[in-house]
């Protein structure tokens, strides 16, 4: 989108001022659907910091996640955690990850998040 979606911009200030984590969504975005729950931006980055802090090779990195968000005006990304993309039956990955989607780069969306179910 060349604008971001104002509605979506407002779903995402919400979960930063309620500090919610429960908000499933579905978004498209530079053709892969991501599907899962939003998190207030401090939340996610540190649980980011804390998954690389734990680790031999990328505990560098945790750093720059433990800097706090910046709050210049309303939210530009959108912070999934037990997040999926969806690719033909499967999420990958299995358990979830995190990630960072700028709004702006947001095609389109739904409330809720999507799994399969085997048969």
């Amino acid at each position: 989108m060349s604008k971001p979606d104002e509605l979506l911009v407002d779903v995402a200030a919400l979960v930063e001022t309620a500090h919610s984590n429960q908000m499933s969504l579905t978004v498209v975005t530079g053709g892969a659907v991501l599907t899962g729950r939003l998190a207030p931006e401090a939340v996610w980055r540190q649980r980011v910091s804390e998954v690389l802090a734990d680790s031999d090779q990328l505990s560098g990195f945790a750093a720059v996640f433990t800097a706090g968000p910046r709050k210049d005006g309303p939210p530009q990304y959108l912070h999934f955690h037990v997040a999926r993309i969806l690719q033909g039956s499967v999420g990958i990955p299995e358990t979830g990850g995190m990630y960072r989607v700028a709004i702006k780069d947001v095609s389109a969306w739904t409330m809720g998040d999507f799994s399969y179910i085997d048969h």
